[in-house]
């Protein structure tokens, strides 16, 4: 479980992502396709499975609908948590506890 305690949240559904935001996440990411959600329903419905995407497809793609964003995406001190994989959870709580301790 992620302590919610101290965080930001943005409800993307309603209060989509800025391009700045995006911006931001991709600089401390490294790119837009470790962003992108490949288990977005839309993904399969828009065959982009069988399509090459650039970087500025996965880019546009996040803007334009939320449910290409991968989450959640946390960002603390310039470092980028980004999903809910058992690994991402482990270093993100890993994280949390040394810097709180």
């Amino acid at each position: 479980m992620i302590p919610l305690e101290g965080f930001e949240l943005q409800e993307i559904k309603t209060k989509p992502i800025t391009v700045k935001q995006l911006e931001e996440m991709k600089k401390l990411s490294g790119s837009y396709e470790s962003l992108f959600s490949r288990r977005a329903k839309k993904y399969k419905e828009m065959g982009l499975k069988d399509q090459n995407l650039s970087e500025k497809d996965y880019q546009q793609f996040i803007l334009d609908h939320y449910t290409f964003l991968k989450r959640p995406v946390i960002i603390i001190d310039n470092r980028i948590f980004i999903g809910s994989s058992k690994k991402i959870i482990e270093s993100l709580l890993d994280y949390l506890n040394k810097k709180n301790s």
